[in-house]
């Protein structure tokens, strides 16, 4: 420790950073990344196998329910019509002309400076590989994959057709090329993560979950990073995890790392705490807005508050769909056969025009809430089959309403996907026992100092009761709900004050135009009338929500490698789990002064 209080955070960087490897699994996209890199990869988090069983493209998670009750319905359209009331825009049913409400127009395209492909629009996958030798040795079907991946042809490549003869199709396909395969194509498509938890069902077995995640992971480390097999016995792996998992969750994934990946040693960290760290803090709300999922958690100290955890089966995907129904609605949709669920890249697609559509309401200085019209011109594109992408101008109306589905969830419909039997979670050993179990008695012993506000004792832990286990229950509210409902659990009214002052939007979703104020404005309405408290505020974050919760396990590994809670490989696959001693951040006040020195340097 008297080495951290005297080392320039550069040198720390240099020192460790080059050798460990950060991994963010998400229920849409994984970022992976070494820890002295400024931003990490972000990958689909999906994987397509050839299959001889099925005429055309397969997602596996057919069980999804997408189906539309009459009451799921008409909540929708009191949900859309509350909206509309509080945007002073046309209720749902209401024909107002065009000219009586007040409009924002804008041009929304897809543009992107980075991306040179002709109107943004996507590209079916290549499926086939051309077989240069047929007597090559029998390869294992990791090893297929990556050989598959490195003889893909490049687009515009004008060497000679192959003949059928000398083309196959690939065994195996990563990422966002996964997506982009067309219908008519054998392959079955899996996600390896649904609503947070790993999607294992009757149609997609636990063991297959696995194997596609070790596939999936494997090709990231030696396409993405560069990471040969031979060379994984140098490297140590972060592993930042949402609120979400469970305990079976996090040590199944840790053996896919130590035993298959073969890294030398692991840590386990969680996401929201990982967010604190990764924006210089040690106290805060931080309210994690996913593609599937939106979770709300208390830390205090560098330490998660177990009972003020919410989890929203609810998230940027949703608000996606909700665009495609409010633009279908209003019959400005191009007439095309946009089908989310049977053509993955339709989502592709509709995800593109919702981050076009908050960036658009950011440049033109508009909130969520704002009242009036937010509308577009848009060019929207169909993906027929194995046809190239056509291209659609339209109007879009309505914009800035599917984000405020966040604060009413009955817009939005989430789809539902039955998860695996709660029996399957079942397990006594905590892998972030120094969160949940913690040994209280520890604080005391601390010098005088180390903590501002020491002297506050064992009290403030007073109303969290040890639990077994985590329960990982949705709540059935609105955000700003949640949010509220999480910060009064904490039950000391001087935490309460700095929580609500200390919210924290991290995921995909906080990058919406307007949203922090919309919070803010929520938040303070939904908090009861009799508590002393009169002040909201969401912090700005230093780093780009969408890897902030990856940024701050980087900077927590750089800072922190070598503690008890490191599990290295030869220990976990004799013993399995190995339960660290004492406090990990007794000293996070010393460790959120080191962050705030890495993210400044």
């Amino acid at each position: 420790m008297d080495y951290l209080k005297t080392v320039v955070p550069s040198q720390l960087l240099a020192e460790r950073g080059s050798n460990l490897v950060v991994i963010n699994p998400g229920s849409a996209n994984i970022r992976v990344g070494l820890a002295k890199q400024d931003s990490p990869f972000s990958i689909p988090h999906c994987i397509a196998r050839r299959s001889n069983q099925l005429p055309k493209l397969n997602v596996q998670d057919q069980l999804l329910n997408s189906q539309v009750t009459t009451a799921q319905h008409m909540e929708r359209e009191k949900a859309y019509d509350v909206i509309a009331s509080l945007l002073k825009i046309p209720f749902l049913d209401e024909e107002v002309a065009n000219n009586s409400v007040p409009r924002k127009m804008g041009r929304v395209d897809g543009y992107n400076p980075q991306n040179t492909r002709k109107d943004g629009a996507f590209t079916w996958t290549d499926t086939h590989v051309k077989d240069l030798n047929s007597s090559v040795p029998q390869e294992s079907s990791s090893d297929k994959s990556v050989i598959a991946e490195s003889l893909v042809q490049n687009e515009g490549t004008e060497s000679k057709e192959p003949t059928l003869a000398e083309l196959k199709f690939r065994e195996v396909i990563f990422g966002e090329e996964a997506l982009r395969i067309s219908p008519t194509e054998p392959y079955s498509l899996r996600r390896l993560i649904r609503r947070g938890h790993l999607n294992i069902s009757q149609h997609y077995p636990m063991q297959q979950v696995l194997e596609d995640l070790h596939a999936l992971w494997d090709w990231i480390l030696l396409e993405k990073l560069h990471i040969p097999h031979q060379e994984r016995s140098l490297y140590s792996a972060i592993l930042v995890v949402p609120e979400t998992f469970d305990n079976r969750e996090i040590k199944e994934i840790l053996s896919i790392l130590l035993r298959d990946l073969r890294f030398s040693s692991a840590v386990v960290h969680q996401e929201g705490l990982a967010a604190v760290f990764g924006n210089g803090l040690s106290t805060a709300c931080v309210v994690n807005l996913g593609a599937q999922v939106s979770s709300v958690i208390c830390i205090e100290d560098g330490v998660a508050l177990p009972n003020t955890e919410k989890t929203l089966p609810f998230g940027g995907e949703d608000i996606s769909r909700c665009l495609l129904w409010t633009q279908r609605h209003h019959q400005t949709w191009p007439q095309i056969r946009t089908d989310i669920l049977t053509k993955p890249i339709d989502l592709l697609m509709l995800n593109r025009f919702i981050c076009c559509g908050n960036n658009l309401i950011a440049l033109s200085q508009c909130t969520v809430a704002q009242e009036g019209e937010l509308d577009a011109i848009a060019v929207v594109h169909s993906y027929e089959d194995a046809m190239p992408a056509g291209s659609h101008k339209t109007r879009l109306t309505a914009l800035n309403v599917p984000p405020m589905g966040l604060f009413y969830p009955t817009l939005l419909i989430p789809d539902l996907y039955p998860p695996p039997p709660r029996s399957w979670f079942h397990d006594y050993e905590d892998m972030l026992e120094e969160t949940w179990h913690i040994e209280f008695p520890r604080r005391s012993d601390m010098p005088d100092g180390l903590y501002p506000g020491s002297n506050v004792g064992l009290q403030m832990w007073d109303n969290y009761p040890f639990v077994s286990m985590k329960p990982k229950k949705e709540e059935k509210v609105g955000l700003a709900e949640a949010i509220t409902s999480s910060i009064l659990s904490t039950g000391r009214i001087d935490l309460q004050r700095k929580l609500f002052c200390s919210i924290q939007l991290i995921g995909g979703v906080a990058l919406t135009g307007g949203l922090i104020p919309a919070v803010e404005e929520r938040v303070l309405q939904t908090i009861p009338s009799n508590e002393a408290i009169h002040t909201v505020e969401v912090l700005q974050s230093r780093t780009n929500p969408t890897f902030v919760s990856w940024k701050g396990g980087a900077i927590l590994g750089v800072l922190d490698f070598g503690r008890d809670a490191w599990v290295h490989r030869e220990d976990w696959i004799r013993n399995g789990i190995h339960i660290g001693s004492g406090r990990k951040y007794k000293d996070s006040y010393f460790l959120q002064a080191q962050a705030m020195c890495y993210i400044n340097s």
